[in-house]
Order: C-alpha cells, then sequence, then structure tokens
C-alpha cells in the first residue's frame, strides 16, 4: 500500500489526531502495552507537535484561555500548564510542551498527514490518507474541531467589500490597524480579539445571539459537559460549550466591561457591502468583520462509515461510536474539554484493549 516511513500497511489501532485527546489516549494506550509505532500509529495533520494550538495567533496567552490542564504523565517530564511562562505565546509553550511529550514516551506521531476517509475493510478499517492506506482493527478519531470554523450565513455576506476571517485565519491585531472591526461571536477567542483590537482598531463593534454573562461558576463546566454528554447520547449536533459556561469573570475582561469595551449588540439583520444593518434600521458602517463563532466537530472523514444522524451528530456513548463498533470519539461531546480529554483518554484505551481479542484475553 505505501511505503512511506513511518506509515505502516497494517496496525491494530490508528489514532487520528496529536492533540490532547490524541495524546491522551495514546500514552494510556501505552502504558496498557501497546507499542507506538506497531501496535498503534498517530496520525496529526500539522506540521509540528501542538494540536490546534500551533495554530493560534502570536498574541494569545495561556491566561487568556480556557485552563489547559496536563496530558497524563506530563509531571514525569517535569512539565505543566500551571508554571509555563505565562509571557510567551500560548502557541509556543504548548508546542514545546507537546514536542517533548511526544519524544520522551515515543509516541512515533506521523506527520504531516491528512486522513482523506475511513472506510468499512473486513472486520476492521481501511484508512485512506494522503500519504497511502492503513488497515487496522479499531479507529480512535481525535480529530477536534479546529479544521471546521462555523460562519452562520447572513444575507448579504458574499457582497461585503471589506475583510472577513474566521477565528483560524485571525494573526494579529495589525492586520486591523485603523479600521472600523465588527466582532461576532459570545466566546473567549471573540474577547481576546476585542482586547487586542483596543487601541489598534479605529473601533470596535461587537455582537452576540445571546446576552452575556461574566461568571465564575464552577458549576458552569459542568453543566456544559452534561448538556454535550446530552447531546452526544442523542446524536443531536453539539451544543457550544460556551453557552453552558458563560465568559469567565476574570479581572480584564470585568474591566473591559467597565469601560464600555466588551458590552455586546444583539445581532445585526442583514450584511451590505460597507457595513451591517441593525434590527431597528439604522446602519454600522464596518471594514472589517471577524467571525468568532465557534467550531462543529471536524468529522467529514468518517463521512463513509454513515453514521450521521438525522439529528446533525453522531450516536456516541462513553467515547464510543454505538453504531460501529471499533471506532471510538477521543475528545468528543463532554470529552471536548483539556481536563475531559485527559479522563476520555484513559477511558477509551481501555475499551479499545478489550476490542482487541488478543490484548483483552492477555490482561
Amino acid at each position: 500500500m505505501t511505503d512511506v516511513v513511518g506509515l505502516p500497511e497494517e496496525t491494530d489501532v490508528v489514532v487520528i489526531g496529536a492533540g490532547q485527546a490524541g495524546l491522551s489516549a495514546a500514552w494510556h494506550l501505552r502504558r496498557l502495552g501497546l507499542e507506538p509505532g506497531v501496535d498503534f500509529v498517530i496520525l496529526d495533520r500539522g506540521p509540528d507537535a501542538g494540536g490546534a494550538w500551533q495554530f493560534r495567533w502570536e498574541a494569545l496567552r495561556l491566561d487568556d484561555a480556557h485552563k489547559v490542564d496536563d496530558l497524563p504523565g506530563m509531571r514525569e517530564l517535569e512539565l505543566s500548564f500551571e508554571t509555563a511562562d505565562p509571557e510567551r505565546p500560548a502557541r509556543d509553550v504548548v508546542r514545546d510542551y507537546y514536542r517533548r511529550y511526544e519524544d520522551a514516551f515515543d509516541l512515533r506521531v506521523v506527520r504531516p498527514v491528512r486522513v482523506r476517509g475511513v472506510h468499512d475493510h473486513d472486520e476492521g478499517f481501511r484508512v485512506v490518507t494522503d500519504r497511502g492506506e492503513v488497515v487496522s482493527r479499531v479507529v480512535v478519531n481525535a480529530s477536534g474541531t479546529w479544521a471546521r470554523p462555523f460562519r452562520p450565513y447572513f444575507a448579504g455576506a458574499v457582497d461585503f467589500r471589506g475583510i472577513q476571517v474566521s477565528t483560524p485565519e485571525y494573526r494579529s491585531a495589525e492586520d486591523f490597524a485603523g479600521k472600523r472591526v465588527l466582532v461576532v461571536g459570545g466566546g473567549t477567542s471573540a474577547v481576546g480579539f476585542l482586547r487586542e483590537l483596543e487601541g489598534v482598531a479605529a473601533s470596535t463593534v461587537w455582537t452576540t445571539r445571546r446576552p452575556v454573562t461574566f461568571v465564575n461558576d464552577p458549576q458552569g463546566p459542568i453543566n456544559a459537559v452534561r448538556a454535550a454528554d446530552e447531546a452526544a447520547r442523542a446524536g443531536r449536533r453539539l451544543p457550544s460549550i460556551i453557552s453552558g459556561t458563560g465568559l469567565p469573570a476574570t479581572p480584564a475582561n470585568l474591566a473591559g466591561r467597565d469601560r464600555g469595551l466588551l458590552v455586546e449588540r444583539p445581532m445585526f439583520t442583514a450584511i451590505e457591502p460597507d457595513g451591517v444593518r441593525w434590527a431597528d434600521g439604522t446602519f454600522e458602517p464596518v471594514d472589517a468583520i471577524i467571525w468568532a463563532t465557534g467550531f462543529r466537530a471536524e468529522l467529514s472523514h468518517l463521512a463513509p462509515l454513515r453514521l450521521r444522524e438525522p439529528e446533525g451528530g453522531l450516536w456516541v456513548e462513553d467515547g464510543r461510536a454505538v453504531r460501529r463498533p471499533g471506532l471510538f470519539m477521543a475528545g468528543y461531546g463532554p470529552q471536548a474539554s483539556t481536563i475531559g480529554a485527559n479522563r476520555a483518554g484513559r477511558a477509551v484505551a481501555r475499551q479499545v484493549r478489550d476490542a482487541l481479542p488478543n490484548r483483552s484475553a492477555s490482561r
């Protein structure tokens, strides 16, 4: 099938994605006795370690983002995000730590490789990539969401004369210097963009679908995970995490709200060539629109398996794709948070071992 170094023709397990969920699952598979590069192989689309973090914008710091939990085994390497340099770009910290983690545990990630499709093959799978094919008994999908930003439809968007970018395309506030910028979305990325653009852009306007709350509610993440789990079990499209948690009431966020920077407006009704039209009929001239409107799970490569439910999602319980034995969804639904991804890695790895007859029989 292929003679590419590092990409075997056949293996027990293919892990798709080397972000938080993929690396966590790989560490636990290794701990259960599976050998990286032999019994399982990790395929990652990124050019370097760090998962989606390697593509984040330069100004983002760990203190500005949702908490990044340590990977299992990271403390053995005397690494922790809790003690990382807060002045370094978050993308550099995560990329560095993940690279050292992969090397220390000899995880042998194959990159860059893009998975084109996952197909049924005998009792297992045939994973088609841009560098060849791999046959496996089990697939662990940990592809995340970064490659699939969500941009809602609005009348007139195609005729807008200014700049339009989604979160993955944002690089620097300097790209918007002197421009009137509209930021759309109610999550942490939108807030981060507004704070970075302050004093650089000519003006900023923030618009969201629902009112924004700044809270310090320890139950918020728990409720969000519960809602995501309910959606996954029902095969529904996954809800936005931020809709269940609110935005963190950090001093920087509260100060931004108090000085009028982080004060949202309800959504506009239409986009026109030089701006947007509000519900009351007034016009807002803008030069750029930043769509910080979240992400959808990247599942296009699983389409050949025909697992999409009528409600728009996949039927997943405890990290297991109910309709397709041997397919596990690490980092999907309730496992999307970093701490959820770590717990999921352990649970998924155990189920993977049980799905391999030669492994479960030798426990």
